[in-house]
């Protein structure tokens, strides 16, 4: 019975380990992985047409980008506090000089974003 137990417990501890690296896991190590500015858009462009002819949704987790593929996903992660998002690419832009991307609304607020409109981030592609 004891050792029963003991594997179960090393079974989940070995578990938990690997959940705990999971946030990496889809990360392209051969992809984009770039670090700048974010900025966001919501209400005043909500329900326009993107670029990828979809109407944008405030709140959905979707950006803006110059060059990245519609439908690439990438992580975004705002380095003042580590919080980080994965988004769909669906827009052009940002057209702010400077900017690396801008995020859906529901996007920023899940990075803690919406107070200073603009972060810091690191974006990185996933792996499909």
């Amino acid at each position: 019975m004891l050792k029963r137990s003991l594997s179960t417990l090393a079974l989940f501890t070995l578990l938990a380990g690997c959940a705990s690296q999971d946030i990496d896991v889809d990360v392209d190590p051969d992809g984009y992985d770039k670090t700048g500015t974010a900025s966001y858009y919501g209400a005043r462009h909500h329900g326009k047409r993107t670029a990828s002819g979809e109407p944008f949704n405030q709140h959905g987790l979707t950006a803006a980008h110059r060059s990245l593929p519609f439908g690439t996903r990438v992580r975004v992660t705002n380095l003042a506090n580590q919080r980080s998002v994965v988004v769909r690419i669906n827009d052009r832009g940002p057209h702010t000089r400077g900017r690396l991307i801008d995020l859906s609304r529901a996007a920023a607020e899940k990075i803690g974003m919406i107070r200073s409109g603009t972060a810091r981030v690191r974006v990185q592609g996933l792996s499909d």
